[in-house]
This record gives C-alpha cells, sequence and structure tokens, in this order.
C-alpha cells in the first residue's frame, strides 16, 4: 500500500454487490475513496466486477461479528442494503463511525432516527438515513426551496419517471413495506383511497402525467425539521404500474457507466400564505442518481460541513442548496424558482 492509497477517505458499502451498491463503489473511486466492498453473498462479492484495489469482505447483518471485521478501518459506512428494516446501524455505533443508507421505507427511516440518535451522540458520529432519490432527495429539495422562510403551509412532492425497471431489491423491499402514511394536519395518518392531485405536467421530459399519492420516507424526514401541517408525495401512474407488473423487467444498462435510458423529473412545491416556491431536479436513471446524493454526503461528513454528532434528516443537516448544485451536472439538473398563487393558478387556468 502506498503513502497516497493510505491517506485516501475508506468508506464501507454495506450491499456493495447489489444494482445500487456498485453504483456507489463507482462513484467513491470517482472521488479518490478507497470502499471497502462488504456483501452477504461471498460467491457474488467475488465474482464483482470492482478493481483489484477494492478490499472485499463478506458479512451478514445476523452475525454482528462479521459486521465488525468487516467494518474495522472505514471512517463511513453506506448501507445499500435492503430491506432495511433488517439491516444494521448497531455495527456502526459499536464502530464508532458515520452512517448512511438509502431506504425508502418510512418506518426504517423513523426507526433509524428515533433509535440511534442518542448512541451517535455518545459515540460523537452522524446518523443520516434515505440518502437516496426517494426519501432523501425530496427532503433536501424542499428545505432549498424554503430558503429564509421559518415554515410552511404545504409541501407537495410530485414525482414524474418515464418508466420504473425495478430491482430484486426494490420488489422485496416493496413487499415488506407496511402501510404508507402521509403528513397531513400535522400528524401521519394512512393514505387516503384516492389521490388528490389528478394531473401533473412535468414538461417535456416526461409530459403530463396522472398522479398517484404514493409517500415515501421524506415522510419520515421532512416532518422532523421543517415547521408544516402537510406533506403530500405523488408519483404517476406510468410509473406505478411499471413496478406492480411483475412482468416489468430489471433496469438495462444503456452506457459505459451502467445507467439506464430512464427519466426522472422531481417538482417540489413549498407554499407559505401567497408565495410559492418550486424546486426542480432533472436526470437520469433513479438508483444510479442515488450514488452521487450519498457520496456527496460522505465527502461533507468527512470534510467536518455539518453540524453536532447525532441522527438527523439530510436537509437538517446539509446546507441543501449548496448541495445539490455541487452534483455532478452529469447526473442532473437543480434549479428553485419563486412565484406566487395567484399566478400559478393564473398559468394553470390558461393551460386548461
Amino acid at each position: 500500500m502506498n503513502e497516497t492509497t493510505k491517506n485516501l477517505a475508506t468508506v464501507a458499502v454495506f450491499g456493495a454487490t447489489g444494482h445500487t451498491g456498485r453504483f456507489v463503489v463507482a462513484e467513491l473511486l470517482r472521488r479518490e475513496m478507497k470502499p471497502i466492498a462488504i456483501a452477504r453473498n461471498p460467491e457474488a462479492l467475488a465474482a464483482a466486477d470492482f478493481p483489484e484495489t477494492v478490499d472485499r469482505r463478506p458479512a451478514t447483518v445476523d452475525d454482528g461479528d462479521s459486521l465488525d471485521r468487516a467494518l474495522h478501518g472505514a471512517q463511513t459506512v453506506i448501507n445499500c442494503a435492503g430491506p432495511f428494516v433488517d439491516t444494521a446501524e448497531a455495527a456502526a455505533m459499536r464502530a464508532k463511525i458515520h452512517y448512511l443508507d438509502v431506504c425508502a421505507e418510512q418506518l426504517a427511516a423513523n426507526g433509524t432516527l428515533e433509535k440511534f440518535d442518542e448512541p451517535a451522540r455518545k459515540a460523537g458520529v452522524v446518523v443520516v438515513p434515505s440518502v437516496a432519490f426517494y426519501g432523501g432527495l425530496p427532503d433536501l429539495m424542499a428545505t432549498a426551496a424554503l430558503g429564509q422562510w421559518d415554515s410552511a403551509d404545504s409541501i407537495e412532492i410530485m414525482i414524474g419517471l418515464d418508466s420504473w425497471h425495478p430491482t430484486a431489491g426494490t420488489r422485496i423491499t416493496i413487499g415488506r413495506i407496511g402501510t404508507p402514511k402521509v403528513f397531513t394536519g400535522g400528524r401521519l395518518i394512512p393514505v387516503p383511497p384516492s389521490p388528490a392531485r389528478a394531473k401533473w405536467d412535468f414538461g417535456s421530459q416526461i409530459g403530463n402525467q396522472t398522479l398517484v399519492e404514493v409517500p415515501f420516507s421524506e415522510m419520515a424526514l421532512i416532518p422532523r425539521h421543517v415547521k408544516t401541517p402537510e406533506v403530500r408525495t405523488y408519483l404517476n401512474s406510468v410509473a406505478v404500474s411499471d413496478v406492480q407488473n411483475a412482468a416489468t423487467p430489471k433496469p438495462k444498462p444503456a452506457d459505459e457507466t451502467g445507467r439506464s435510458q430512464q427519466r426522472f423529473v422531481i417538482e417540489v412545491e413549498v407554499r407559505r400564505g401567497s408565495g410559492l416556491r418550486r424546486a426542480t431536479m432533472r436526470g437520469r436513471d433513479i438508483y444510479a442518481i442515488t450514488a452521487p446524493l450519498v457520496c456527496e454526503a460522505v465527502e461533507r461528513l468527512l470534510k467536518g460541513k455539518v453540524a453536532a454528532a447525532g441522527a438527523y434528516a439530510p436537509g437538517e443537516i446539509f446546507d441543501a442548496k449548496h448541495f445539490l448544485a455541487d452534483i455532478d451536472p452529469e447526473h442532473s439538473s437543480f434549479e428553485v424558482t419563486e412565484s406566487s398563487i395567484s399566478s400559478r393558478e393564473e398559468q394553470e387556468g390558461k393551460a386548461s
């Protein structure tokens, strides 16, 4: 090992052989960090197409000793191994290293924030769940749109995908996700049987889409640090139909990085009085975009650009606007605009 290798930030990736985990390992290497690839299946780990310099360590969540050995020498762990109701923040606390994950499940995110805040403070580390396309990205976008406002009347998240080819891990997670809830009237309640919003125009990439109310882990994240009585999330019905169809194939790589051709648009509207702020992000491949998001978070943690130790939502601990602006434009584009409720309603009237 040369001196350059010794000085690299060392980041463990649990679930490194999974679809998202591979993107994360590649992004860490691109950022000149040193990944430790951890996986439950030794054969898959040995067969993974990682550079020879990547350390490979088998471990399972039900064997605490194996996890402790796998995390030895790491400064941070990124957990990409869902379903996240089964996986292991406790090992990170024992190792006294930062913990991040990419979960979309409300129960898992909320449980991590509640259960590991005090242990993280005692260990002097930071825990951040859901640093991913679903959950963390809308949380960061809502926080960026909020700006200097200290509260909002409502936050609405509209997600449009031109298709959704789910991974095997996504299908397993959906099968165990439990009853999703929305944050309305200042409290969490089960998703109503019919969506409150029928259509949304995502522009030229995705077009005018029918929406279905489908909340993810942002329901555990945004109300934690934003004073608002209303958070609602909508996903276009095309994506919902794709993921519900057992015949929909897995994502297909379309370039040398492994990204698919899938396109996405997220628009987050924050309302306060007559004011309206909208954050918009456009990009390609919802699994691939998770890698720069979670690796940007790791980089900021390791550079000390965060608050005190403890468990936090992504938008609670990071400077959201600068965080999103720093994501490589090769992955996505981001902007925040401001108008008023009246001008928005006037535009909708003309469009109809």
